[in-house]
């Protein structure tokens, strides 16, 4: 993973093969990102770089970070819920995110017809970061398939491991057994992921 963040603008966030080739998606969106990037500048935040994306905070809280896909380029936004957002640019990441929180370009003009209103998000995070305001917290938790129950029973090992992950990690993986159609694929699952819960991973860690 990149430790300079001007290495995310002109090769790619290192987390994958792609990193500094041509089909990496910060060279597909290189206009794109370098226009967002210039108005998260001008709306008066610090540029970071977290988890290999540039990350733009104030008053050392998080308010924004920029991504690179290869349908379309993301400023989603951290405590979105505090936003108001009257032209309802944001929306949910995936299925199983809680609220709007991402906004997606497909071109650098993209970026300049929204300036005003992507500001206007920028500066409500601005000042709620200053403020020390948070969101609350807003989870869905997928239930306990009985697949999941049965093998933690039958596994006092893992079911410790299982019960001693986080909230965050548990859930990561009842999302994933959720979005399995039958109970043999959910039982697939959770077999192949035995040794990643015992290490303490979430079901997408690498």
């Amino acid at each position: 993973m990149i430790t300079a963040i001007e290495d995310y603008f002109a090769k790619g966030c290192g987390r994958c093969a792609r990193f500094d080739t041509a089909d990496c998606a910060t060279r597909l969106w290189a206009g794109g990102l370098a226009a967002l990037r210039a108005l998260c500048r001008e709306a008066g935040l610090d540029e970071t770089l977290k988890w290999g994306h540039p990350c733009y905070a104030h008053a050392g809280r998080n308010v924004a970070i920029i991504g690179a896909f290869r349908a379309d380029f993301r400023l989603t936004f951290f405590d979105a819920a505090l936003l108001d957002d009257p032209a309802g640019l944001m929306e949910r990441t995936g299925p199983n995110s809680t609220r709007p929180e991402t906004i997606r370009f497909h071109s650098a003009e993209e970026v300049a017809a929204r300036r005003a209103a992507v500001l206007a998000l920028l500066a409500q995070g601005r000042d709620h970061a200053a403020q020390g305001r948070r969101a609350p917290r807003a989870t869905v938790t997928p239930d306990w398939p009985d697949e999941l129950r049965d093998t933690l029973a039958g596994d006092p090992v893992l079911a410790a491991a299982f019960h001693a992950l986080t909230p965050g990690r548990q859930r990561s993986y009842l999302i994933q057994l959720a979005g399995a159609r039958t109970a043999f694929t959910r039982r697939a699952r959770l077999a192949r992921w035995r040794d990643r819960i015992l290490s303490g991973k979430g079901a997408t860690e690498r």
